[in-house]
């Protein structure tokens, strides 16, 4: 499964990267990409600190794809296929043990796009 999730990893990678200049890298690995937020928290809890964003994460069981921003928007996350929705595992991931569809990729884009237009509106990004 090594090469395998490799590959996931790099598909679901393309995702987040594509947002990498609006956001900020924290982790670029081969098991670990993370984005935050470029600008500091507005909220008391983060202490002035960026927010976590999303992030892919190769793990020995699957690839998963974290992104933040559904816990704060019930609507966006009512959009997801039924598809996309067998994979979600929790409020805000997404777990990948083979190469995804190119119609599920092209929905997580989706959806991490409007999740930077939603936060970019809040003006946290």
């Amino acid at each position: 499964m090594g090469k395998e999730f490799e590959e996931v990893f790099a598909a679901l990678k393309k995702v987040l990267g594509k947002h990498e200049k609006q956001l900020k890298v924290k982790a670029d690995t081969a098991k670990e990409y993370t984005l935050l937020t470029s600008k500091p928290s507005p909220f008391h809890q983060h202490k002035g600190q960026p927010m976590y964003f999303g992030s892919v994460r190769l793990g020995k069981a699957y690839v998963s794809f974290h992104l933040l921003p559904l816990y704060m928007n019930p609507t966006l996350t009512k959009t997801i296929s039924p598809a996309l929705k067998k994979r979600m595992q929790g409020k805000a991931c997404f777990n990948f043990k083979e190469q995804p569809e190119p119609a599920l990729v092209a929905e997580l884009g989706r959806v991490t796009q409007a999740s930077l237009k939603q936060w970019s509106k809040q003006n946290w990004i």
